[in-house]
């Protein structure tokens, strides 16, 4: 509780409409300065899927009696394609220090607080 509520005034200071439109005059500005340099590489995923696990609850009603199968999650290891952008941390650090950097010279602070 007590983390979350350190956060609380970063996202309340990020959210403002001021810092909003600081942040996306940034972003235009390093997108096309820092454009995306995209490559495709394999990584291993885990999908989950349900199997019976061999075992099963039988209830008898009267002459009746069913049984269900129990199940088990059995993790399925797999290969997957993942884009990534090769300039996305180095264009975002630049964003943010654009933004900070535009709000201290408009606002007088880093956080565009008016």
């Amino acid at each position: 509780m007590r983390r979350a509520l350190l956060l609380l005034p970063l996202l309340v200071a990020c959210g403002t409409p001021e810092y909003q439109t600081e942040r996306r005059a940034c972003t235009a500005e390093w997108n096309v300065k820092i454009p995306q340099d995209l490559y495709q590489r394999l990584v291993q995923r885990t999908r989950y899927e349900q199997r019976p696990s061999g075992k099963s609850t039988c209830t008898t009603t009267g002459n009746t009696t069913t049984c269900v199968d129990e199940m088990i999650s059995v993790p399925i290891p797999y290969t997957d394609v993942e884009t990534v952008d090769r300039n996305k941390p180095r264009r975002d650090a630049q964003i943010r220090l654009c933004t900070a950097q535009a709000c201290q010279a408009r606002y007088g602070n880093a956080d565009c607080k008016t």
